[in-house]
């Protein structure tokens, strides 16, 4: 039997995979701010132009690796108990953001700021997923009586996940185990108090 030709549709994906690996390792190790194409080529063994052909710039590159990450990691466990539920959840995302000053996620979040295409990326690849699957969790919720029906999701989310955000942006530190059970206490409280 003939030896099969090489499929080059696999070896893309390979050399996909070791981009996104490289920039989010080398984000950890350096920063964002020392992040370039070249780094990533060379970690990721692929040549630059390989990169440029798939990605037009270095944050481009990183939000594919935090949405393959966050894909991973940031789904909503439905135990049928909300509090334990959204805890988990929040750190998760804590961790995502845990060290500011290497994480991956973190360095997205502040380029995005800066970059409005990147940014609008960001909000509709990684954050609006997100907050779909935040809105199911919490019409599960609603539906087995946890959280009075007529919540509004929009205010909910920001409740949330905003202390989180707050804390990052104006460098209070990221909030603990304890902390965000204690935050997802007093939110599950406030919306009951509204019903």
């Amino acid at each position: 039997m003939p030896a099969r030709a090489p499929d080059p549709q696999r070896r893309s994906e390979r050399a996909r995979v070791a981009v996104l690996e490289a920039a989010l390792a080398l984000c950890r190790e350096k920063g964002f701010a020392a992040l370039t194409i070249e780094a990533i080529a060379e970690r990721a063994e692929v040549s630059k132009k390989t990169i440029y052909r798939w990605w037009p710039s270095k944050g481009a590159v990183l939000l594919d690796a935090v949405s393959l990450l966050a894909g991973r990691v940031a789904d909503f466990p439905d135990t049928g108990d909300l509090e334990d539920d959204l805890t988990a959840q929040i750190s998760v995302i804590v961790d995502l953001l845990t060290p500011p000053d290497s994480s991956p996620v973190a360095a997205l979040v502040t380029e995005g700021q800066r970059d409005a295409t990147l940014g609008a990326q960001i909000r509709d690849d990684v954050v609006q997923p997100t907050i779909v699957n935040f809105d199911a969790r919490m019409r599960s919720a609603q539906a087995a009586g946890q959280i009075p029906s007529d919540v509004d999701l929009d205010v909910a989310v920001d409740l949330f996940y905003g202390p989180v955000y707050h804390r990052l942006a104006l460098r209070l530190g990221m909030p603990d185990q304890a902390q965000i059970r204690a935050r997802v206490r007093h939110v599950i409280a406030g919306l009951n108090a509204l019903g």
